[in-house]
């Protein structure tokens, strides 16, 4: 089936949107109880029973500890070869809640932050929509990932053979966003979210007596120099027209005003869209680092670690998850000039495995990801599942219509 063919013809929303009306009070009740019981990564317990047991009721077959806490839930109908991924994230972070609310955890220091307790739900929704009246000659393949936060999740079920033990033709994954305005349907191809890797450097200098500094090697003067340095990487070294971020986010060293410490530790991270820029980083940052330490008389240890690539979504599936999004919901709700984001997300590793897209609803007004006061919106579950139905109707229509 070509791209054309898929984009041309789409299941009435109405209809899905009707029938998930009937049920969304629950899925926002249940958002509510796995945002107060949130766990953090590859700890997704309660949250992986939760998953299965809805799964099994509505007719699923039921995988379970993919990865560890990670479940997928298999429904096949008809006699169609084609097959579809649609992933949701289940972890919490590691943040003690600020928001105050009714529904607010009860677990000390861990919280629902980034909203995948509503992407769970979200995909719960359409599933029992698709489980009780979905419209579909294929197979569904439902993916509900542990330990995105940490990065470590989607390549680790990939590992375990995810791809393999359940097939799909394409895999598609959403994120709600701060800022965008509420239903909003961002859809981007090619780079949507930043690489993110991470660097830890030791300087080590020579310590001494803060009267004195003649006779030490100042670690903190060296730091304090690479910190600015460091910043010519991106404005020198990445082309103007690409995007690259190098931030310092954590520096440590010395315990008195007059002492000098034997060593300094700088923790940092560095994203790129495109994958060569992200090659560039990985080169110059610890050659600029040692060079610069050296230059003083100083040493630098550098441990560059890579974390995950961008997310670089697939033209065809962008442009027919678009097209869904616009028939679903309206063309005034898909901006067409939505733009790539900086933050980061592990589902790359699926779209390095499987073609796909990533796609970003809007939140609307609500704090930002990853701070105590963020919530959900719950007004986009039933919006975020119709979504979820008809992209899945239109992805596994009948083959002989």
């Amino acid at each position: 089936m070509g791209t054309s063919d898929i984009v041309t013809r789409l299941a009435p929303a109405e209809r899905i949107a009707a029938h998930i009306a009937g049920f969304a009070d629950e899925f926002v009740a249940l958002r509510r109880d796995l945002h107060r019981h949130p766990e953090l990564s590859f700890q997704e317990v309660r949250t992986a029973g939760i998953v299965a047991q809805l799964l099994a009721g509505w007719g699923y077959e039921v995988s379970t500890g993919i990865a560890g806490t990670g479940v997928v839930g298999t429904l096949q109908r008809g006699s169609g070869s084609r097959r579809l991924g649609l992933r949701a994230d289940m972890d919490a972070l590691p943040i003690q809640e600020a928001t105050g609310l009714p529904h607010a955890s009860v677990n000390a220091g861990v919280m629902h932050a980034c909203g995948h307790d509503g992407h769970t739900a979200i995909l719960l929704a359409a599933a029992r929509y698709l489980a009780e009246a979905g419209q579909f000659d294929g197979t569904l393949q439902l993916i509900f990932q542990p330990a995105e936060e940490t990065g470590a999740g989607a390549q680790r079920m990939i590992d375990e053979g995810l791809f393999q033990r359940f097939p799909c033709d394409a895999v598609f994954g959403l994120h709600n966003w701060p800022g965008v305005d509420s239903g909003h349907v961002g859809c981007v191809c090619g780079p949507a979210m930043a690489s993110v890797d991470q660097a830890r450097i030791t300087v080590r200098g020579q310590g001494g007596h803060g009267a004195e500094p003649q006779h030490a090697v100042d670690p903190i003067v060296v730091s304090a120099h690479l910190i600015t340095a460091l910043q010519t990487v991106v404005s020198r070294n990445v082309p103007p027209l690409d995007m690259g971020v190098v931030t310092v986010g954590a520096i440590h060293g010395g315990a008195a005003s007059n002492v000098i410490p034997d060593s300094v530790e700088l923790k940092l991270t560095a994203r790129a869209f495109r994958p060569e820029v992200r090659q560039l980083l990985a080169r110059r940052v610890p050659e600029l680092v040692r060079a610069q330490a050296q230059s003083f008389g100083a040493e630098a240890e550098v441990d560059y670690r890579l974390g995950f690539p961008s997310v670089l979504n697939h033209a065809a599936e962008t442009e027919f998850a678009r097209q869904v999004a616009i028939d679903t919901l309206g063309a005034a709700r898909v901006p067409a000039d939505f733009r790539p984001r900086t933050a980061s997300e592990d589902f790359a590793f699926m779209l390095q495995a499987r073609p796909g897209s990533y796609l970003f609803f809007g939140n609307g007004d609500s704090a930002p990801l990853h701070n105590p006061r963020y919530d959900f919106n719950d007004a986009l579950i039933p919006l975020a599942a119709t979504y979820w139905a008809s992209l899945a109707e239109r992805f596994l229509r009948p083959e002989q219509a």
